[in-house]
């Protein structure tokens, strides 16, 4: 079991709602955050019980201020954060030829910027501790592409390569950063996806089912873990073989 603190950002739902519980039944201290968490009562009760120790910070990854206030209040709440897990996502899904400026930017700022933002907020303690694991929730879409997508494409390719170099800088501090890739996952996300486009997201899935939160919050217990300790600037692609 472990004693560490991780910090999960999106933490109320799909993905994240899994990883911080997944986290919390494996003895780490959860951070649960995300925009207005300390209202869900009911996740943070349902969290509490595998993580006793977890807190809940309301946090917005457009705003350098809030980003800067939910750390602050992690790292003094608690002491140090030793994994964090950037899973907070966005998409304003449209056509290159039409997308508006503002998609463009919500998408970027959230994913990417507010990623990066995150991740500096850790790093002067994880290099005084020397022990760290930065875990970045990116997708198929950042490796493969996807037509309606290009924001959120340049997102989270952009989330991979910061990771590699990241992992490139930090490796002489036993810090490792890595990434995993979801394909198609069953959440808020993907649900209101036209019935067709789902049967032609499956038919493209080898092992021909959707994913679940579970099936991603896997991977990242394994990499925040001491056993992927040799493990830095990888691409853990969980998508069923959508994408090899």
């Amino acid at each position: 079991m472990s004693n560490r603190v991780a910090f999960v950002t999106g933490a109320s739902r799909g993905i994240g709602r899994a990883i911080a519980l997944a986290l919390g039944r494996s003895g780490y201290t959860v951070v649960a955050a995300s925009t207005a968490i300390e209202a869900n009562h009911e996740f943070v009760e349902e969290l509490r019980a595998v993580s006793a120790e977890m807190l809940a910070v309301n946090l917005d990854l457009r705003s350098p201020e809030s980003i800067k206030e939910a750390f602050g209040r992690a790292l003094k709440e608690k002491g140090r954060v030793d994994v964090l897990v950037n899973n907070a996502g966005v998409t304003r899904d449209g056509l290159a030829v039409r997308m508006k400026q503002a998609d463009w930017d919500a998408v970027i700022h959230t994913n990417l910027n507010g990623a990066f933002l995150a991740t500096q907020q850790v790093l002067p303690g994880m290099m005084r501790n020397r022990w760290g694991r930065i875990i970045n929730i990116a997708s198929v879409v950042g490796q493969a592409g996807s037509a309606g997508q290009v924001n959120y494409a340049a997102s989270k390719a952009g989330l991979i390569g910061m990771s590699k170099s990241l992992a490139q800088e930090m490796g002489s501090r036993a810090i490792t950063v890595n990434v995993v890739a979801p394909g198609y996952i069953a959440t808020d996300m993907t649900k209101d996806l036209p019935e067709e486009r789902k049967q032609k997201i499956l038919a493209a899935i080898p092992l021909e089912r959707i994913g679940s939160p579970e099936d991603v919050a896997a991977a990242v217990k394994f990499l925040a873990s001491e056993e992927a300790g040799y493990i830095t600037g990888q691409v853990l692609a969980v998508n069923g073989g959508m994408y090899m």
